[in-house]
């Protein structure tokens, strides 16, 4: 893994979380990356699904379910953190909003972290900059 990026968020609400991952993902994919979004569960999975179909409101964001075959392949791709090791589709950027770091999560390039003003997201993510530190990995932060 190349780097490790908390973004920081002055917001706390979920929603605000998510339209930030999809700018990002957005703007990765714009530059040609290809985007993994990892999440809870799979409940969670179709959940942010549903919020980028809608987000933003004024434009498209392609992507898809990561188990969702009636979709063709896009740039951004949503799973449940337990199956992001299990995903060989690519090992380019990984946006994790889940509670645990992603299974296989050092074969990425890139990964992000998006950290909002609530307390068990803060608690998450301060375990989560603590095992990539502790790991060697180069980790950054941005105050958004």
């Amino acid at each position: 893994m190349n780097r490790v990026d908390f973004y920081i968020l002055r917001e706390q609400t979920p929603e605000a979380r998510w339209q930030f991952a999809g700018r990002l993902a957005d703007k990765a994919r714009r530059l040609g990356h290809r985007v993994l979004l990892t999440v809870d569960s799979e409940a969670e999975a179709g959940a942010l699904d549903e919020f980028l179909w809608a987000h933003p409101e004024d434009s498209f964001l392609p992507h898809r379910l990561i188990n969702d075959n009636a979709l063709l392949a896009t740039h951004i791709e949503i799973a449940p953190a337990d199956r992001a090791g299990h995903t060989e589709t690519h090992n380019d950027v990984l946006i994790n909003l889940g509670r645990s770091v992603p299974e296989g999560f050092e074969r990425f390039d890139r990964l992000a972290e998006i950290v909002i003003q609530s307390d068990e997201v803060l608690k998450s993510t301060r375990e989560h900059f603590s095992f990539y530190k502790a790991r060697g990995y180069p980790v950054h932060h941005q105050q958004l």
